[in-house]
């Protein structure tokens, strides 16, 4: 594990949208999502919104939210309002800089999360891996869901894109 001082994941605030995009940017530059796209999921939930940073600088972020298990948010659109009948969390993205990377960074805000949403009671956590992931989130707990009428929204994100859920006991 790589050791790097002053690290730490705290609450996203407004003013960092700008260093949320910029990272979408660096680390996701196949899966393009607007600004008022990312700043919208956390306008709609900000209890499930994170900074990553590296003394001091911003080196990730999560963006999450309650949601429909079953369905997906489609990539690069507004949501308008988070759904009345919400039964699992959603992880949106999380993206780290590669400076933030082996640092165990991931798995802490993932294990934060899951104790998020399960006190808010909802029975799973699901999300899209994307750029070859799948392996990380099954150590977090994830298994592969096969969902044929996810499939559209699937391509949408890759062609090896996969939907994935956590029981929360």
């Amino acid at each position: 594990m790589i050791q790097i001082r002053d690290v730490a994941w705290r609450a996203m605030t407004g003013y960092d949208m700008d260093a949320v995009n910029a990272i979408a940017g660096r680390v996701h530059p196949g899966f393009f999502e607007a600004p008022e796209v990312l700043a919208e999921k956390f306008q709609l939930y900000r209890n499930g919104c994170y900074l990553f940073e590296v003394q001091e600088r911003p080196a990730g972020y999560m963006l999450s939210h309650p949601w429909k298990l079953g369905s997906l948010p489609a990539l690069n659109a507004l949501l308008g309002q988070l759904p009345d009948d919400l039964d699992t969390y959603y992880i949106h993205d999380l993206a780290l800089l590669p400076l933030a990377r082996g640092v165990g960074a991931a798995g802490k805000i993932v294990s934060a999360l899951t104790k998020h949403a399960a006190a808010m009671g909802y029975p799973t956590m699901s999300l899209v891996a994307v750029n070859g992931s799948v392996s990380f989130w099954e150590k977090q707990g994830f298994q592969v869901e096969d969902r044929p009428e996810l499939a559209e929204k699937l391509s949408a994100y890759e062609a090896h894109a996969e939907f994935m859920v956590k029981r929360i006991a």
